[in-house]
Order: structure tokens, then sequence, then C-alpha cells
């Protein structure tokens, strides 16, 4: 992303001319924890600050997102309400062009007198940081990424210490240099392209250097860079854009035109940085987010698999041990017929197989007597038959289980959003899969399941984990509604409302393929998708979540359709 000093600049004009100097801060809150909401009361009306620390989406902007806070505040929220929650923010500027934004807030101590603090907001990638400071002494209040020593020796930023700022670099500031400077740094430097550009003005990132370069000639450089301070310093001719892929997936973001760099046909333009900003995080970094929250859960799920995975094995081992009884069976009879021909103290002895005719040759213990040692044989063989029946029984539960923890991964697969993996994860913790921090109980939410529309106006319903699908399945859909599912195959639970009428053949069709989609089978082609009416899907007792047996169904091969 082309977070660059000049795009830190504009944001923080922007801000400071909303602040206007006297917005008051009324509420603080720490979603994530690295992120900041601030809620400002201005001349404009109520505004939404965030600040982000995000490695990968380190920003600072007005936002229209809503995010869910924790049941607690974190210790470094409950330290700024402490310090700046009734705050007035006095100033938003930029020092030089560095990839920095400092808040300048007055509050009013105990004793009634102003203190002034600094909130600086360093959007520096991986090394980005949010950092209290107390203006009087320029120490550090506290930070939300505390740096030691050991990982950065010139520059520490712990409660305590001086703040020491970001350290500076030997290029032009892009807001200031005159042109001939420009020129002459950009003659001087070693690198050729956009190098050349980012080694002479601070505050260019690699996509905006890009874009100056490919506009015009290489000696023209110095003017496009111009061009470029010049219109991002004009707040009415600021057009933020975001870049997609073929895919529609936002690919970058700036404040100024990248058109050598994008196709024209891939820009979005918004009205507002903020706008585009939240559209640019919202879609791509959640999705970031999301796929590594969910390679975490899929890693425990996983485990949990290959767990269930041994224990089958090692059961049907145990299992065809347990069958093979019959020739102690065998070894009891033949004994019991005759005991006439054993003495005791024999270790073993030699009698006629009746059975086929053979001598068949049995061990015998020399401290028990014949009869004993045939009870002995019948005790083995009644044992092995009842270890049999034991090793069937948890072999049948294995295979639930491994059956269950298959339609986990497989929603953890499909998860696009932190709500369902919250769902499952919750889901594998009630079951005692995984276990979790114990938290203060919060309100069960009503599941919500996904829903579209088919072409003939039908609602469609998608479970996105186990439970929503135990919901959707007997507590949602009524009795003739129509209920898909892949055959044989780990998926979501899909359900066709039909509100009494009787769907078109494209309509069915349609709810099959999202069954297919919404399954492990989601990129193979002709999927078995089984469909029934709901009044023949049943639960059985005691059964997992997600779970269900069903009967009079009719079965469709059809293509995923990913596109609802």
């Amino acid at each position: 992303m082309s977070y660059d000093g000049l795009f830190a600049g504009v944001i923080a004009h922007e801000l400071d001319r909303i602040v206007d100097g006297r917005a008051k801060i009324e509420k603080i809150h720490q979603p994530e924890s690295d992120v900041l909401i601030v809620q400002m009361n201005t001349r404009q009306g109520r505004k939404r600050l965030l600040i982000s620390a995000q490695a990968g989406g380190a920003s600072v902007y007005l936002t229209e997102r809503s995010f869910d806070n924790p049941p607690s505040a974190p210790p470094f929220c409950m330290l700024l309400r402490k310090h700046i929650l009734g705050g007035r923010i006095t100033e938003v500027r930029q020092p030089g062009t560095e990839r920095v934004i400092e808040f300048s807030i007055d509050t009013v101590n105990e004793m009634g007198y102003t203190h002034t603090k600094r909130l600086v907001a360093e959007v520096m990638g991986k090394h980005s940081n949010i950092i209290l400071i107390d203006a009087g002494t320029d120490k550090i209040v506290d930070c939300i990424k505390h740096v030691s020593i050991d990982v950065n020796r010139y520059r520490q930023l712990l409660p305590g210490l001086p703040y020491v700022p970001p350290p500076s670099q030997d290029k032009l500031d892009a807001w200031t240099a005159a042109k001939e400077d420009i020129a002459q740094r950009l003659t001087e430097t070693d690198r050729p392209g956009p190098h050349a550009v980012m080694d002479a003005v601070s505050g260019i990132g690699p996509t905006l250097a890009e874009e100056i370069w490919l506009s015009g000639p290489p000696d023209s450089a110095a003017e496009r860079i111009l061009h470029v301070r010049d219109s991002l310093a004009d707040p009415t001719a600021i057009r933020p854009e975001v870049y997609v892929n073929e895919k529609g997936d936002p690919q970058d973001v700036h404040v100024f035109p990248l058109r050598h760099v994008f196709p024209s046909e891939r820009a979005m333009a918004f009205d507002h940085t903020g706008q585009a900003l939240d559209y640019f995080y919202s879609n791509r970094l959640q999705s970031n987010r999301v796929f590594q929250r969910s390679e975490s859960l899929r890693r425990r799920v996983q485990a949990v698999l290959d767990k269930l995975l041994l224990k089958k094995q090692r059961l049907l081992e145990e299992l065809e041990s347990a069958r093979n009884s019959e020739p102690l069976r065998l070894k009891a009879e033949l004994l019991t017929a005759n005991l006439h021909a054993v003495t005791k103290g024999e270790t073993t002895v030699s009698v006629l197989n009746y059975y086929d005719g053979t001598t068949a040759e049995i061990e015998l213990d020399p401290r028990y007597s014949p009869s004993k040692n045939a009870q002995n044989y019948y005790k083995l063989y009644r044992k092995a038959q009842t270890a049999a029946r034991e090793k069937q029984r948890q072999l049948n539960e294995t295979e639930r289980e491994l059956k269950y923890a298959e339609s986990i991964l497989s929603s953890v697969a499909l998860a696009s959003d932190d709500e369902t993996l919250a769902q499952i994860r919750a889901e594998l913790a009630e079951g005692g899969y995984v276990r979790t921090k114990k938290r203060a109980k919060q309100k069960k939410q009503k599941p919500k399941p996904n829903r579209c529309l088919t072409a003939g106006g039908f609602d469609v319903y998608i479970g996105r984990s186990n439970t929503e699908n135990d919901y959707l399945t007997f507590s949602l859909a009524g009795k003739n509604d129509l209920w898909f599912h892949a055959k044989d195959i780990p998926g979501s639970h899909v359900v066709l409302r039909t509100g009494g009428s009787e769907p078109r053949n494209e309509d069915i069709l349609e709810a099959a393929r999202l069954a297919a989609a919404h399954s492990k089978a989601a990129d193979s082609d002709n999927v078995p998708v089984d469909y029934t009416q709901i009044r023949h899907v049943r639960k059985p007792a005691g059964a997992k979540p997600g779970m269900v047996i069903y009967d009079s169904q009719k079965t469709l091969y059809v293509t995923p359709e990913r596109n609802k």
C-alpha cells in the first residue's frame, strides 16, 4: 500500500482542518491489539478517527467502519482514557515529510491546570507505533508497542524515556524543496528510474515514484514532482482512488492518480480519503486477517483430525486381533472333548480335530488341570469377543468424530469473516477440542446464515458453521422447504425457502450449485448433491452439531457456483 509521506501529509492537513483547534475527545476504544478508535466532537459533527499500527495496514484516517470492542479495554486504552479522554485536539501536524502524524491535546489535570500531551502515530510498516508523550517533559508516557534496546539500539520506546523521533534521511523535503534543488539531486543519485526520485526527495513511496517516472521524460522529473506536490497541497484537487486487479481485489490506494502504473479501468474513485481507505482495508486486509486467523484454527483442527486418524488405525488393528479368536474356542472344545487323554503337568497335547480330521497341537499350563486349561481357553475366547464388540463401538464413535472434524475443517476453509471463525472456535471449545482463555460471559448472538436469491426470487440460506447448520435446518427452515448437501462430502447445509410455492428446476439447480460451492468439493466438477424436504432430515440423539441423517432424497450432479 502507498501510504507514503505525502499521503500522510494530506491526511494530517485534512484532520487539522476538521479539528479546527477545538475537537473534543469523547470516546477511546481499542478493538484490536494495535488499532485505536478515537471519537471526537468537531464543528462538522462527531467523527471517528482510526489509528492503526498494524504491520500490514498502518494508517491514520477518519473511518466510517464499525468495530467490535473487547469485553474489557486493554491496558493501553485504559491509559489513554486516563490521560486524554475529555481533552481537546488543538493541532494535527506532520513533521517534515515523515510518515508520522502528531496530535497536540490539551487536558486538565487534577489541580485544574491545562496540560498538553502529544499522541504520535508512526506509520512505518512493521515499525509502526502509537506513542503518548508528555509535551512538558518530552518523555514517553506509554506506547502501544514497547521497543527495548535489544530490538533497537538507536531508539528505545519505553515509558519514562525521552522521545526520540525516527532518524532523518539525507533527502529533500517534498513539501518545501525548490525545483532547482530537486533537479540537482536527481542528477547526483546513482540509482536509475523511480529509485532516483525516492533517493532525491523524501515522502515519495515506490508506487508514486514509479508514477512520476513513467509520466514523462527523465529531464522533466523535477517539474512532475512539483506538480504532484502542488496537487496534493490543494484540498479541492485531491481525488483518492483504489486500484483493483482482474478479480476486483484491491491492490493499492493513493490520493494522487496512478494512471501510468494502473490502467484507468481498474481505478475506483472516492470522494474522501477515509472512504477510499475504508474500502481498501475492509476488502483487502480483512481477507488477509481472516486467512491468518483461519490458518491458525485450521492447524488446530488438522491436529485433532490427525489424532483421530491414528486412533482409528490403532482400533482397526486391535479389532482385527480381537476378531481372530476362533482358534481359542476350537482349542477349548477339543481339549474338553479329550480330557481323558490329558495328564496334569503336560505342556502340550496332540488331539484329533474332528472338524477337518487333522491333528491339533494345544499348549497347556502345567500348573492347572486339563479341565482348568479348557476353561481358561473359553475365558480368553469370551474376553476377545467382548473386546471385539467394544473396539467396534469405539471405532464407530471415532468415525463419527472424524466426520465431524472433517466438517469443521471444511467450515474453516470456507470461512470469510471473523464472526464465522469465532462461531467455529466457540463450537470447538464447547466440544472440548480446543482450549480457550476464560473470558467474561457474553450474550450469545443469534445465528445469521448467508442469504441470497435465486433467479426465480426464492430465498436460499447457507450455514457458515455447524452451529448455524443446526439452526438453519431445525429452527429457521419450514417442513416443506428444500434441504441441500453435497453427497458424502463435508460442507454447509443449504436451504431453499419455498414459501408454499413450487420452485422451478432452475432454482433447484442454483441451490444445488451453491451447496457444492460451500463444500470440500468446491474446486471440483460434477459434484453430487442430495436434496430433500426438511421433513425428511433428522438429527440422531447425541449427534454432534451439524450431523444429520435424511431420506427420500434425490441426487443432482452440478458444477459449483461461487459468485454468490
